[in-house]
């Protein structure tokens, strides 16, 4: 291990969340490392189980960011788990999803989340956030033709910003002792509609925004034939039909007690990132 500072690796650090957490780590007393298929310190694929070793070797905590788009990764982190437990790594902040304490547990993230709860040389952090703001501005919820389209109807979600979630995980990485075994519901301060957050989008971006609420076979369908794999169809219609049925996350106050700082509203983070939306087509 590091003999002066303790060093966390920060898996999917090119990506949405990992990228923010390592900005947040900067800012701390560690050593970081990045992992990732490209663009890291260390060359990291869950695919090729000959990368593990390597990334983990030296290593005292570990931000752990499942494979995405994949629904059968639980044996593939499984091996990973034993390999950073043979490498002495002390902690794993792991990034789960909202609610998934009521998943079975034949559900791949719910697998990973018992799995590390039954390690005893790990110590660990579960974070649950809710549907991520930025997937407004980054990925699948940004509008087209004037428009958000999922299916979503009439059910609100306490949207929250992903550097609030960087936030939260860097403060486990730098003092995993005060979050020991803890489970943290993250969500933003608002539970919105999603026409709710068009309005919102359309008024930072200086133009108009609505929701559309397609047939979800059809929606479903649409998004698979973007090259995404078919087995994760059930996934997506999972979330959005959870979030239909007035089931979707309720705004609580765990961003503030962990890092000082109350949670970003939906109003700042369309502000901060108008941009985003004023060229749209």
């Amino acid at each position: 291990m590091n003999g002066n500072l303790p060093t966390i690796l920060v898996l999917g650090a090119t990506g949405k969340t990992g990228s923010r957490v390592v900005s947040h780590l900067a800012q701390r007393a560690v050593a970081v490392r990045t992992a990732a298929r490209s663009g890291a310190d260390i060359d990291f694929d869950w695919s090729d189980r000959e990368t593990y070793a390597a990334a983990v070797e030296s290593v005292d905590r570990i931000y752990l960011m499942a494979p995405v788009l994949r629904t059968d990764f639980a044996p593939d982190v499984a091996v990973f788990l034993d390999a950073a437990e043979a490498a002495g790594v002390q902690h794993v902040t792991f990034l789960s999803a909202y609610g998934m304490e009521h998943a079975p547990e034949q559900v791949a993230t719910r697998a990973v989340e018992l799995d590390l709860i039954d390690r005893r040389r790990l110590g660990h952090t579960i974070l649950r956030p809710a549907w991520f703001m930025q997937n407004f501005s980054e990925t699948f919820l940004r509008p087209i033709d004037g428009a958000v389209v999922v299916p979503t109807g009439n059910g609100s979600e306490a949207f929250i910003d992903v550097e609030d979630i960087a936030a939260v995980a860097a403060d486990t990485l730098a003092d995993p002792g005060a979050h020991a075994a803890a489970e943290y519901s993250l969500t933003g301060p608002q539970a919105l509609t999603v026409a709710d957050a068009a309005a919102i989008i359309g008024r930072a971006a200086g133009r108009s925004f609505v929701h559309q609420d397609p047939d979800r076979d059809t929606w479903v369908a649409g998004v698979l034939a973007t090259g995404i794999p078919a087995e994760y169809g059930a996934v997506l219609r999972q979330l959005t039909a959870t979030i239909a049925a007035g089931n979707g996350s309720r705004p609580n106050d765990t961003v503030e007690k962990i890092t000082g700082h109350p949670a970003r509203t939906f109003d700042e983070f369309t502000r901060a990132n108008a941009s985003a939306w004023k060229d749209a087509e």
